[in-house]
Parts: C-alpha cells; sequence; structure tokens
C-alpha cells in the first residue's frame, strides 16, 4: 500500500535521511593504518618538541637575568624549532597521501558498487546524484582524517601537557584559562551539533544541482531547439540556490567556533596577564615563569581550536558517509550468485524459453509532491506511486533454433519481458525458464552470457568505435570487428575517418546518426555470437536500403540461434517462424503471419495500417 501525500490532501511524511556513526570510517582508515601510525607518531613528536620551546624560552630569560652564557641554549631552541618544522611538514605529508588514499577507496568501491545495483535502483535514483556521491561527497571523507584522528592524537598531547606545565608553574593562573575555555567549549558544542544534518543536506543539495545539470547537458539539442534555455537554466538555478542555502547555514554555524574560540583565547590572555602581572610585581611569581605559563597557555588553547575544527570536519564527513553508506549497503544484483548454478543446457529439450503465467508490477516509486494546480510543492517529501502491474500472467513457448518476434501496441509489455529475461528484473508470479531451468537458479552472469541484448535506445558508449565493440567480446581481433560491421553494412563509417576503427563517436555516439548508432549496437551484439538473441526495436531507425540489409545479417547470424524480436514494423517480422501479439500485458495470439491475419483481430489491425493484409 502506497502512502499518501499531498496528491491526496493529506502531507507527506518528512523522512529522517541516513545517518552514519564514527566507527563506519573505520574501515577506510584501516585501510591505511601504516601511513596513520606514522602521521601519529610524527604528531606526537612535534607535539612534544613544540611543548618543549616555552619551557627553553623561560630558561633562556633566566640565564640572561643570571648574566649566565646564553649560546648553548639558544642554538637548542634553535634545532628545537627546526624539529618541530620538518616533523610538521613530514606529517602533512603522510597525512595527505593518507586522506587521498581514503578518498581513492572510497570511490573505488562506490563506482564499482554503482555499476552492479538492481535495475531498479537506476529506476528511482538520478544519475547526477549518484555521480556527486563519488565525487562531492567522498572528498569530504579526506577531512574526516587529516582534521580528526591525527589532530586529536596531537592536540591532546598537547593540551595534557601544557595543563601539566601550566599547574606546575602555577595552579592559579591555570584555573583562570580552565574556566574561560570551558565556557566556550560548552558553547561551541551545543552550535557543532547541527553541522552534520546541514552538511547532509547541503549534499543533497548538490547532487540535486549535478543531476539536473547532468539532465540538462543529456538533451542540449532538444533544450536548444524548443527554446527551452531559460527554463532549464532556472531549474539549475534553484538547485544550485538550495545547495548555496545549505552552504552558509553550515557557514553561519562554523561562524561561531572561530570566534568563541578567539574571545576565549583573548580573554584567557587578559586575565592571566593582569592577573599574571599583579603576581610578577607583588614577588609572587617571576617574569620568566609568566612568559613561559602564557607561552604554553597559547600552545593549549591551539589544540582545542583545532578540536572543534576537527569536530566539525568529521560531522561534515559523517554527513557525506551517511549518502556513500546508502549506496554500499543497498544489495548487488548478483547477490544470488553463491546459490545459482551454471545452467546446464540439454540438447533434448527443444524449448529455448518459456514464460509459464508470468505476472510483472513496476514497484512503487518516490514521486514529487504536487498541489491540487498540479505544481511542485517546495520542500515536500516524496509521495510512492502505486505499483504498476505490466505483465498479467502470460505464457508462450519458444523452440530453440527459432525466429520468433513480439508484437502489439506501445505499452502493451514486449520490452518487459525481455527486461525478464535478462533478469534485470524479478517476475512478481509465475516462472521463466531457459532450456528448462528456472532462470532464477541460474547465476546472472552465466544467463547473460548466453543472451544478447540490442535495447530499444541502442546506446552507443562515448569512445571508440573500437572501445564499442570491444565491450562484449574484449578478445575479438581487427578482422572480426571490420567482418561484423561489414554484416551490418556500417564499412562507410570506417572510411569517414582515417583512423578507421579508433574514430571517435562523440557523447552517446553523437558523431553517428541514429540508425548508424543501431547498426553499431547490433553489430556489438553479433560480435559475441550468443546462443540467444534479444533485439527490442532494433530496426526503428533504418530507411528501406539498410533495412533490407540489417534483416540480411540478421538472418545470417541466426541460423542455429534462438532470436527474439520485438518490431512496430510487422515488415520485418513477417517471416518469423512465430508471432506473439502482447495487448495490456496479455497474450492474445500466438502463430504465424497468415494464422493471426484470421485469428487476432489486434494483429490484423496493425498489418492493415502497415497495408501488410
Amino acid at each position: 500500500m502506497s502512502s499518501m501525500g499531498p496528491r491526496g490532501g493529506r502531507p507527506g511524511k518528512k523522512e529522517t535521511g541516513p545517518k552514519a556513526k564514527f566507527n563506519q570510517l573505520w574501515p577506510y582508515m584501516k585501510e591505511q593504518r601504516r601511513l596513520l601510525v606514522i602521521a601519529v607518531i610524527l604528531s606526537l613528536v612535534s607535539a612534544g618538541v613544540n611543548l618543549a620551546q616555552p619551557l627553553v624560552v623561560g630558561r633562556i630569560i633566566s640565564t640572561v637575568q643570571k648574566g649566565a652564557d646564553v649560546l648553548p641554549i639558544a642554538l637548542l631552541l634553535l634545532v628545537i624549532t627546526l624539529l618541530s618544522a620538518v616533523a610538521g611538514g613530514a606529517m602533512y605529508f603522510v597525512l595527505a597521501k593518507a586522506g587521498e588514499g581514503v578518498v581513492f577507496s572510497a570511490r573505488s568501491k562506490l563506482s564499482t558498487r554503482l555499476l552492479r545495483l538492481p535495475i531498479f535502483e537506476y529506476d528511482l535514483r538520478r544519475t547526477g546524484d549518484l555521480v556527486s556521491r563519488v565525487g562531492s561527497d567522498t572528498t569530504l571523507l579526506r577531512a574526516a582524517l587529516t582534521q580528526g584522528l591525527v589532530d586529536g592524537a596531537g592536540g591532546a598531547l598537547l593540551f595534557i601537557g601544557s595543563v601539566v606545565a601550566m599547574a606546575v608553574i602555577d595552579w592559579l593562573l591555570l584555573s583562570i584559562t580552565l574556566v574561560m575555555i570551558s565556557i566556550a567549549v560548552a558553547a561551541i558544542g551545543v552550535s557543532s551539533r547541527r553541522i552534520r544534518a546541514a552538511t547532509t543536506k547541503a549534499q543533497e543539495r548538490v547532487g540535486n544541482m549535478s543531476a539536473s545539470v547532468e539532465r540538462a547537458l543529456s538533451a542540449v539539442r532538444t533544450i536548444r531547439a524548443a527554446r527551452a534555455e531559460a527554463r532549464e537554466s532556472a531549474q539549475i538555478q534553484t538547485d544550485a540556490t538550495e545547495a548555496f542555502t545549505q552552504g552558509v547555514k553550515i557557514a553561519r554555524i562554523n561562524s561561531w567556533v572561530t570566534p568563541i574560540g578567539g574571545l576565549a583565547a583573548n580573554g584567557a590572555f587578559i586575565v592571566v596577564l593582569g592577573v599574571g602581572g599583579y603576581r610578577v610585581a607583588s614577588g609572587q611569581t617571576e617574569v620568566a615563569s609568566l612568559i613561559t605559563f602564557i607561552l604554553l597557555m597559547f600552545i593549549m588553547i591551539r589544540p582545542v581550536g583545532q578540536f572543534f575544527g576537527a569536530y566539525s570536519s568529521v560531522q561534515s564527513a559523517l554527513g557525506a558517509l551517511a549518502r556513500i553508506q546508502e549506496i554500499l549497503d543497498i544489495p548487488l544484483e548478483d547477490s544470488d550468485a553463491e546459490r545459482a548454478q551454471k545452467s546446464r543446457r540439454s540438447a533434448v529439450n527443444k524449448t529455448a524459453i518459456e514464460f509459464k503465467k508470468v505476472k510483472f508490477s513496476y514497484p512503487a516509486r518516490p514521486e514529487t509532491a504536487i498541489d491540487k494546480d498540479g505544481k511542485a510543492i517546495p520542500n515536500a517529501a516524496p509521495i510512492m506511486s502505486e505499483p504498476k502491474e505490466v505483465l498479467k500472467g502470460i505464457s508462450f513457448k519458444i523452440e530453440r533454433g527459432s525466429r520468433v518476434a513480439i508484437v502489439g501496441p506501445s505499452g502493451a509489455g514486449k520490452s518487459t519481458v525481455f527486461s525478464l529475461i535478462e533478469r534485470f528484473y524479478e517476475p512478481t508470479g509465475g516462472e521463466i525458464l531457459l532450456d528448462g531451468q528456472a532462470v532464477h537458479a541460474i547465476s546472472r552472469s552465466d544467463l547473460r552470457g548466453q543472451i544478447g541484448y540490442v535495447e530499444q535506445d541502442a546506446p552507443v558508449l562515448a569512445g571508440s568505435i573500437r572501445e564499442n565493440l570491444l565491450i562484449g567480446a574484449p578478445d575479438a581481433t581487427e578482422a572480426e570487428l571490420k567482418r561484423v560491421l561489414k554484416e551490418v553494412n556500417l564499412t562507410a563509417v570506417l572510411k569517414r575517418d582515417k583512423r578507421g576503427l579508433d574514430a571517435e563517436v562523440g557523447e552517446q555516439g553523437i558523431m553517428l546518426s541514429g540508425g548508424e548508432r543501431q547498426r553499431l549496437a547490433i553489430a556489438r551484439t553479433l560480435l559475441s555470437a550468443p546462443p540467444i538473441m534479444l533485439l527490442d526495436e532494433s530496426t526503428s531507425s533504418l530507411d528501406g536500403l539498410n533495412e533490407q540489409r540489417m534483416r540480411e545479417a540478421i538472418d545470417a547470424v541466426a541460423k542455429n540461434r534462438t532470436m527474439i524480436v520485438i518490431a512496430h514494423r510487422l515488415s520485418t517480422v513477417v517471416d518469423s517462424d512465430q508471432i506473439i501479439v502482447i495487448d495490456e500485458g496479455k497474450v492474445i495470439g500466438s502463430g504465424t503471419h497468415k494464422q493471426l491475419l484470421k485469428s487476432t483481430p489486434l494483429y490484423k489491425e496493425l498489418a492493415g495500417t502497415q497495408m501488410l493484409n
């Protein structure tokens, strides 16, 4: 049952969104543990050296007051200062390398996962948002490492060491300093709790903006032709404005950290200087001790500021990690691989594919809430659509080695049949068999190794002709590539560019015509020569001459293979061994062209509109 939203007159329930905990960062840090150990050691060395500097300065002042030789102590201070610089620089490099390693690991895991999610996950999500998670979200993990763990370790030593040294020098001044800092800590702690939620929202808005840009650029010619640049730009600006608003919100929260920390530091310094000056004047302490104390106080305050900077960075990283982890927690499409078995092809079984009372409904998906005027409601939670039933208990058999056509009006469920054969989706009822074996008992990898699939939109990937052809047959020779291009009448494309097979096809194959893109997609499938071929509207963009040549090429490779074709042009399928007619998710007829003209009114109507009866 779908939840009601604004369309039903009830406001949608606002979702809290994904959350992440600090321990979920540990697997990424564990991979860099060697570098992190080195960085922590360098941080401790740097902290120890920094703590020694005020003490040496105090000794110099005392030595000068006594009129003794100050050169040895001054040289010691120089060595300590140089050591501090070297340790700090080395720590920075090691941390930067470890941080890049964390980002690389997150991007590798996420990008690998994104290519193996269940198909319906792509239906529910926007491409640009997924790209944003790989790009900007993973980058934020670096700060959790560089400003979190190591800064915390070194800062803790600086703080504790400073407090101990300051307590030895003057416990009263230390008490005053700690009171001032505690007030700042409490104020900053309250403000910083809101950073993670704000960062998560900000990253979501950036994802929306990336999705809008990706949507516009992928259809830029259509947008230009429709003179819709202003409208699309306005949508991108809206998403960018929302990202800006969230970014300002984070900046507003973070803006409390620096002034409060600075106020605490300045206030502590003024009070300590006043009280300490009085104690020096009254002979209760020495000038060298007061200067040493003040230097230690600033060393102690620095890690406090680092802590809140680290806290803010970690909260931001956790907000981004929540979005990353949301994808990593989705079960992979091939999670059934362990229980699935290799397909056992039988020479006795004459049926290649069989559907037994198969039902299928697309799952409910979130939709934008709209008001009574059909306009989107700003900041409203999405509402869930009703599941859409597409197939309503269809049954048919396809014999091995036969050529079968599936026809019917748009939206009848033809392409869904192919999606179920490929196991992009699982049927909600009934059973699908491959050579007598249930497809759910076959691993998807083995199943798809037996099936060649040419999609309706015939996608071509950015890159060269060679790269597109080698997707399904990476070991094919150059001679085989040229042979398959000749079979689909694409040799002319090779002659247009002196690079031949290495000629670029452009983003989404824009350098090719629609028919050429379709033929390249078919050539890609023919190259792998699978025993079963699925062609979805494979000739829809071809002219009459190229359609005839394509049919000849398909006829040549169809020998001894099972060929299943979806087509609106009945002229391409009239000679099929079997034609299956689907309407409104049901099989309403099956037979040869002549048989269906007599038995199935819808087929006769379709043939009549194409002058084939």
